[in-house]
Order: structure tokens, then C-alpha cells, then sequence
């Protein structure tokens, strides 16, 4: 099994960490509306791509 042979910095743990934080949403904006929503998803009034998807009495 691996041990190391001495203790890692706070430098160098900060270094291998500086990876690990979160990214936000990519969002794009709906050509027809201008509304912005997540890529490759539906926008919250129902177009996808410039095209209706869905009729608004779904819900």
C-alpha cells in the first residue's frame, strides 16, 4: 500500500484542489424570445431552438 513520506504543504493540497470547485449552469439564449435557459434543454415557455416544442396546457 502506498504511504507517503512526508505531509503534503497546505500549498501544495490548495494546488491539487484548485480543480475541484463547482461550475455554474451553461446557459444559452433562445433565438425567438431572448429568454436564456440551460443548453439543450427546453425553455420555461416551451421553445427549443427557435421552434414551439410544446403547447403551454401541458402542465
Amino acid at each position: 500500500m502506498a504511504v507517503q513520506k512526508s505531509r503534503k504543504t497546505p500549498s501544495r493540497r490548495g494546488m491539487r484542489r484548485s480543480h475541484d470547485a463547482l461550475k455554474g449552469p451553461t446557459l444559452s439564449t433562445e433565438p425567438t424570445t431572448g429568454e436564456t435557459h440551460r443548453r439543450h434543454h427546453i425553455s420555461a415557455d416551451g421553445y427549443y431552438r427557435g421552434r414551439k416544442v410544446t403547447s403551454g396546457d401541458d402542465e
